[in-house]
């Protein structure tokens, strides 16, 4: 792992390479206007780390998926890459289709090391914020 006082890893003629990714992955939908808030988290997350390569990827119906935003943190340079999935619930998808799709990023790319965080939905601030915002509906 690199030392804080280390410099970052340049390419010659470019900027900075990041080491550690952030993909933020979701089911996708036909109508584009459906990845609008994901678009929205995935910007206020490069706001606040700008040194992350942040990408959003999707199960189906959308680009890019898994596979193709983990080979662009991949190449851009990222050894360590977390995949969040912004799934409330944990069903089928996160507890098989994730992992096979996992399985086959760290063979493809076996110098990254792939992290699978729990699920959004899994979390008790996001459990929260939703009851609060369903008792202001009220």
């Amino acid at each position: 792992m690199r030392d804080a006082t280390d410099p970052p890893t340049v390419l010659p003629s470019g900027p900075p390479r990041p080491e550690a990714g952030l993909i933020l992955f979701a089911h996708g939908a036909r109508d584009p206007a459906w990845a609008g808030p994901f678009e929205r988290v995935a910007a206020a997350v490069r706001a606040a780390r700008p040194e992350l390569a942040v990408s959003l990827a999707f199960l189906e119906f959308m680009a890019p998926d898994l596979p193709g935003a983990g080979a662009t943190l991949a190449a851009a340079g990222c050894r360590e890459v977390t995949v969040l999935p912004l799934f409330l619930g944990v069903g089928g998808h996160v507890r098989k289709d994730l992992p096979h799709l996992l399985d086959a990023l760290r063979i493809q790319h076996p110098a990254v090391r792939w992290r699978l965080a729990p699920a959004i939905g899994e979390d008790a601030r996001l459990v929260e914020a939703i009851a609060g915002i369903a008792i202001d509906a009220i």
